[in-house]
């Protein structure tokens, strides 16, 4: 028996679409990832960009369990010396759920130029609708 090995022409791409509401963000974020790279489907294969489009509603009612929201933060630098920034997960829900979806679902995904292309069928709303109706995205049940 040989290794499959997906060509460009027949891998197709499904949307799915995934309801975040009431929702832990790592369930969310495991499989918006799992989608993201295909790992579903059975042509999957690690070096192939076989996944599918992922659409999130409803990511303001993303819910943190625990102390989450007031002891997990997000870091990032500014490029300055000493300018090391801090923002609490309850700032961060509060203001850009897409932005803390987005790196929980990134942090998810390998680090190679694969998963830096699937990133990219990734469409985060904060509220319950979204523009892509015309797609005909299916709704993933997790």
């Amino acid at each position: 028996m040989s290794t499959y090995m997906p060509k460009a022409g027949d891998i197709s791409r499904d949307w799915y679409v995934l309801d975040a509401n009431g929702r832990t963000l790592g369930a969310v974020a495991a499989e918006a990832a799992t989608l993201l790279r295909g790992k579903h489907k059975p042509t999957f294969a690690p070096h192939a960009d076989c996944g599918d489009n992922v659409i999130i509603i409803n990511a303001d009612k993303i819910v943190l369990t625990g102390n989450k929201l007031v002891q997990k933060k997000y870091y990032h630098h500014t490029g300055y010396i000493g300018n090391m920034k801090e923002v609490q997960y309850k700032t961060l829900m509060a203001t850009k759920p897409e932005f803390a979806v987005k790196k929980a679902v990134k942090g998810m995904l390998p680090d190679n130029t694969v998963a830096r292309k699937s990133l990219t069928r990734l469409h985060i709303y904060r509220g319950a609708e979204h523009a892509h109706a015309a797609q005909k995205p299916q709704v993933r049940e997790f």
